[in-house]
């Protein structure tokens, strides 16, 4: 299903892959508007918002905050890079590699085809990450 409003992990923001889309979620969230079953924030089930906070050096609350706020993307960002652990060029290299091949020949490649099946898309070769795996999802 479409969801208006919400990139996709391999949307770039500032170089980062996910950070868009996790900005995303928070303001649809904060409007009502996400759908159930997407996940926010650092418990068990945001795997991707948690990694990527931790990524970053900083609080996915105090994040939240700053975006509910009315903060844009740049300036969101800008804040992690003050108030977090800035990344130098190739460990975000490393972090987008390590986001966008998810899935793929890896620890979680089960788990992908796992939830492939569950939602319909077991057939489909051509999803080999999560990312192309959500892109089907909402496209």
């Amino acid at each position: 299903m479409k969801i208006p409003g919400l990139r996709a992990a391999d949307e770039m923001v500032g170089g980062l892959a996910h950070f868009g889309r996790m900005l995303d979620k928070i303001r649809l969230a904060a409007n009502r508007t996400l759908p159930n079953g997407y996940f926010l924030g650092e418990g068990d089930f945001s795997w991707w918002d948690a990694r990527c906070c931790r990524f970053l050096g900083i609080s996915y609350n105090d994040l939240r905050v700053h975006v509910e706020a009315g903060a844009s993307d740049a300036e969101v960002l800008q804040w992690c890079f003050e108030n977090g652990s800035h990344q130098n060029e190739e460990q975000i290299a490393i972090w987008n590699t390590f986001i966008l091949k998810r899935g793929w020949r890896d620890e979680a490649t089960a788990g992908l085809e796992a939830e492939k099946q569950q939602c319909g898309l077991g057939h489909r070769d051509d999803i080999v990450t999560f990312v192309e795996l959500q892109k089907a999802q909402e496209s």
